[in-house]
């Protein structure tokens, strides 16, 4: 059964263009499956795959307390693993065609105010003189300026960028390209970083990529959460902030301030409307919070 995994992990990335940490995702959990099939039923190869075994497995999961979000992530590996071995005639049939997803409790994401996100902003250093100070500010606020994921944010590529147009052209997941407006202040910021900063890190393999590590090389993301989270302690704000939460209050204000739900949908790349429709009970639920706190009678 690994070779037929790596197969599809490898359709996954040449055909589906989908990211490496979707990719992680499906291969750890279709080798637990793996696993599972041959410790306990001495099933090596997808051949024995029957709907009774994929049942019992997530009962199996289940009963190690594993969340339902995860549980739910497992079955979506294990139903476009087998749809995969069925198109590519592996398989006579797709054994998990019939399987149905869970249904899981949606949490509303977490969010900042726009005080909130002045505050943040207003605690990054101002050293103008220092590029990775530039690099971070510039970064900030094009998180909260045009709502980029992280893995956006890292990707964004000089030759993609147009300032005087205020656009940004980004690939998304699934490899899918948008334009996203980027704000005047975020311009400015990165403007000078371009100016002050990026040249100053540029080292001799530097490729295209706008920001740019001291060691002159395309940033991780995980460096970029680890920034994120050292100007969040400087800001002394009591909440706790990542990067992802900056993508979340970008389209909560805009939906605030009466921006059109299809146009926030288009900037944050979402396949589905009904993933941008969960700003809309976080809207809901801010109005709520100031009813409460200001009417007389609430």
């Amino acid at each position: 059964m690994q070779s037929e995994i790596e197969q599809f992990i490898r359709y996954l990335a040449t055909e589906r263009g989908l990211s490496d940490n979707y990719q992680v995702s499906v291969r750890r959990s279709l080798e637990g499956f793996a696993a599972w099939l041959r410790q306990t039923h001495g099933i090596a190869t997808v051949d024995g795959i029957s709907l009774p075994l994929i049942t019992e497995y997530l009962g199996h999961r289940k009963k190690a307390r594993l969340a339902a979000g995860s549980i739910k992530l497992v079955l979506v590996a294990i139903k476009i693993f087998l749809r995969y071995l069925h198109i590519s005639r592996r398989l006579e049939t797709d054994v998990g065609e019939t399987l149905s997803l869970p249904r899981i409790e949606r949490y509303l994401p977490e969010t900042l105010n726009e005080l909130q996100v002045e505050q943040l902003l207003a605690a990054l250093p101002n050293v103008p003189d220092d590029p990775l100070n530039l690099r971070n500010r510039a970064m900030l606020e094009l998180l909260y300026a045009s709502g980029l994921r992280v893995s956006e944010l890292t990707g964004a590529r000089l030759e993609n960028l147009h300032l005087e147009e205020g656009i940004i052209r980004v690939n998304g997941k699934g490899m899918k390209t948008r334009l996203v407006p980027v704000g005047r202040k975020a311009r400015d910021a990165i403007r000078t970083y371009l100016d002050a900063g990026r040249p100053r890190m540029v080292k001799r393999r530097t490729g295209g990529e706008l920001f740019l590590s001291n060691r002159g090389r395309k940033l991780t993301t995980q460096r970029v959460y680890d920034i994120v989270k050292e100007i969040a302690a400087l800001s002394g704000l009591p909440v706790n902030i990542y990067p992802h939460l900056l993508r979340h209050s970008f389209a909560t204000h805009l939906l605030t301030n009466g921006a059109d739900l299809r146009v926030i949908q288009e900037m944050l790349g979402h396949a589905d409307i009904a993933t941008t429709q969960i700003y809309t009970h976080v809207d809901q639920r801010r109005l709520k919070a100031v009813h409460h706190k200001f009417h007389p009678r609430a």
